[in-house]
């Protein structure tokens, strides 16, 4: 029997929250709750069918929900900062943004509009650009902003000498190092506010296991079928092994939203695959600040964008 776990989220009536990766799955649920406690809520969204789904999906849920759609592909720099430039010109603050989407072992190396590794510039260096972007409404928001990462980040590490995985690629271990790199970015972002007075908070979560569509058939990134991984983890998630969905964005939610969560913190669920969202160790590859620090700069470097500190 599949477990409920739930989670209180306070008012957040007059609240601007900005949920990338929220067309299906965890980030759809992310936001639906976000709306539900009054939030405005903004998906920036590859596909206008999904996306158009989604909030379709959210007003369902929430009648009173304030949710709208912008254009965003993640793995292209030029549509990173159009949408920034978007949001800017609009020039509402923003007081939550949850860095979710993600992509999740093509079955062959791909590439980005921009011609890095399609993972490495999907989940970290897409969502690294899109949040320096947004920095001036972040700042002006005293933004919560939260990164989705993986358990694959237990354990693995980044090949500095080879981050775009041209001389040896391996799709997990290119996967591992991005989301390895998102928890380094996080922590990085929180050390940089603090010092420089920016007045964010950036807090770490993963969700740990459950059955999305990260492994499922993705014919546009040349995977025909659901993977056999996928299979398994929806069958245990039936009977409880696993988390759900709904279980799974609950981390999220608690870093964003609790009342108790300052920045440079990590949330996960209790067990570590599924349970109730909680507050949890940081794992090895994401403690070194000295790696974090250096993530940062080779990024801005990769990505064309620097910061004074």
């Amino acid at each position: 029997m599949t477990r409920t776990h739930n989670l209180s989220i306070p008012d957040l009536t007059g609240k601007l929250a900005v949920v990338t990766g929220a067309s299906d799955g965890i980030g759809v649920i992310i936001a639906r709750r976000l709306a539900d406690a009054g939030a405005e809520v903004i998906l920036p969204v590859r596909s206008a069918g999904k996306g158009d789904a989604a909030v379709s999906r959210i007003r369902s849920a929430v009648a009173s929900a304030t949710v709208s759609t912008r254009t965003l592909d993640l793995s292209s720099l030029a549509s990173v900062s159009a949408l920034a430039a978007q949001l800017s010109d609009e020039g509402r603050p923003i007081h939550l943004l949850i860095n979710n989407a993600g992509v999740m072992r093509p079955p062959t190396r791909q590439v980005t509009a921009d011609g890095f590794e399609l993972q490495w510039g999907t989940n970290h260096l897409g969502h690294f650009a899109l949040t320096l972007g947004l920095l001036p409404l972040l700042r002006a928001g005293a933004a919560r902003v939260t990164h989705q990462t993986s358990i694959a980040a237990r354990s693995g590490d980044i090949v500095w000498s080879d981050l775009n995985s041209e001389h040896d690629y391996d799709a997990m271990r290119a996967y591992v190092a991005s989301k390895i790199a998102v928890g380094l970015f996080a922590r990085e972002l929180d050390a940089r506010s603090r010092a420089g007075g920016w007045g964010i908070s950036s807090n770490l979560s993963h969700p740990g296991v459950s059955p999305t569509n990260l492994l499922a058939a993705q014919p546009g990134m040349g995977r025909a079928r659901v993977t056999p991984e996928r299979r398994v983890i929806g069958l245990l998630a039936r009977v409880g092994v696993t988390g759900t969905p709904e279980s799974a964005a609950l981390p999220a939610l608690l870093a964003a939203t609790g009342r108790e969560s300052q920045g440079d913190e990590f949330f996960g669920p209790k067990r570590l695959i599924g349970g109730a969202p909680t507050k949890t160790e940081l794992w090895e590859p994401l403690r070194s600040l000295d790696d974090a620090r250096r993530l940062w700069d080779e990024s801005e470097r990769l990505v064309g964008i620097h910061v004074p500190r």
